[in-house]
C-alpha cells in the first residue's frame, strides 16, 4: 500500500486536459478515399486540404507528442494548423450534424503552446475570442487562462504530466454530454470524466467540469476518487475542468485549442503518427 499512496498524491491534484482536452484521439488518414469534412455533412475534403492534413501528420511524427519538436518545427506545425483551421473551420457544437463528428475516441498526438518565441516565422497566430468563461455553473469563478508554455505535456492543476511516451485518449459521449480523458501509466490507468456543455459565447467551445476520477492499478484494486473534485471545488471556488475549442474536425483529425493556450492535434487512429 505505500506504493499506492505515493501514486495517489499527485493524482489527487491532477486536472487532465481535453485534449488536453483535450484535450483521443477509422485509419488516419486513408488518402485513397477522401475523408469527410468536419460536421459529417457528406462533403469531401478538397485535395489541397487533404494534402495539408497529410503534411501535418508527417511534420508532427517523431516529435514525441511535440516534446522534442525544435522551434522551427513548432512554427511549421502552427503554420499548417492555422491554414487548416481557416480553410476548414469547425462550426458549432449546437449543430447536431456537426457535433456527432466528435463522438468516440481520439488519440492525442501533439501538444504545443499556441504562441511560441520565434513568432516572426508565423504569418498568422491564433488568439481566443472572449476567453472568459465561468464554468458549467455560472456562479463559479472564471476559468483560468494563464498560458501553459510546455510542449509534449498536459497541465494538471499545477502539475505537468509528460505525455511523450504515454497513450492519451479523449473520449466524447455526445449523446450523454460527457467527455473523458484517459492516460496510461506504467502502473495502470487514470481516467477523469465529466459533463460538457456548449459555450454561450463561442460556438465551437465546450465547457467541461470533471466529476469522476478513476484509478485502475495494473496489479491491484481500482479506486473511484471523484469526491476529491468536490473538495477541490470548495477550496478553489470552481470545478476542476476548463474549456476546449474544436477548431477543425474531419473523419480522421481533430485540432483543438484549450483555455491555457495549448494547441492539440488528435487522430482517430493511434498509429497515424510515428511517435
Amino acid at each position: 500500500m505505500p506504493r499506492v499512496a505515493s501514486l495517489l498524491f499527485p493524482v489527487v491534484m491532477m486536472m487532465m486536459v481535453s485534449p488536453l482536452c483535450a484535450f483521443e484521439f477509422p485509419s488516419i488518414p486513408n488518402f485513397l478515399k477522401p475523408p469527410s469534412v468536419a460536421g459529417g455533412g457528406g462533403n469531401v475534403l478538397d485535395s489541397s486540404l487533404a494534402q495539408k492534413e497529410a503534411q501535418l501528420l508527417e511534420t508532427i511524427s517523431n516529435t514525441q507528442n511535440g516534446r522534442t519538436a525544435a522551434p522551427p518545427t513548432q512554427a511549421k506545425v502552427l503554420s499548417i494548423v492555422r491554414e487548416i483551421e481557416k480553410s476548414a473551420p469547425f462550426g458549432s457544437l449546437s449543430n447536431p450534424e456537426e457535433v456527432k463528428g466528435l463522438d468516440g475516441t481520439w488519440y492525442l498526438q501533439y501538444t504545443s503552446p499556441s504562441q511560441i518565441d520565434n513568432e516572426e516565422e508565423l504569418v498568422d497566430t491564433w488568439t481566443p475570442v472572449d476567453p472568459v468563461e465561468y464554468g458549467i455553473e455560472k456562479k463559479d469563478k472564471a476559468i483560468e487562462t494563464e498560458q501553459f508554455t510546455a510542449k509534449g505535456t498536459v497541465s494538471a492543476v499545477g502539475i505537468t504530466v509528460d505525455t511523450s511516451s504515454k497513450v492519451v485518449k479523449q473520449i466524447f459521449d455526445v449523446g450523454n454530454g460527457e467527455v473523458a480523458n484517459e492516460i496510461n501509466f506504467d502502473w495502470g490507468k487514470l481516467t477523469v470524466r465529466g459533463p460538457f456543455v456548449p459555450s454561450e459565447k463561442v460556438s465551437n467551445r465546450a465547457i467541461v467540469a470533471f466529476k469522476e476520477l478513476l484509478i485502475e492499478l495494473e496489479n491491484g484494486p481500482g479506486f473511484n476518487l471523484g469526491f476529491l473534485f468536490s473538495v477541490i471545488k470548495t477550496l478553489k471556488g470552481s470545478d476542476v475542468g476548463g474549456w476546449l475549442e474544436t477548431t477543425h474536425l474531419s473523419d480522421d483529425i481533430r485540432i483543438g485549442r484549450g483555455n491555457k493556450g495549448t494547441m492539440f492535434v488528435l487522430t482517430r487512429d493511434l498509429d497515424a503518427v510515428k511517435p
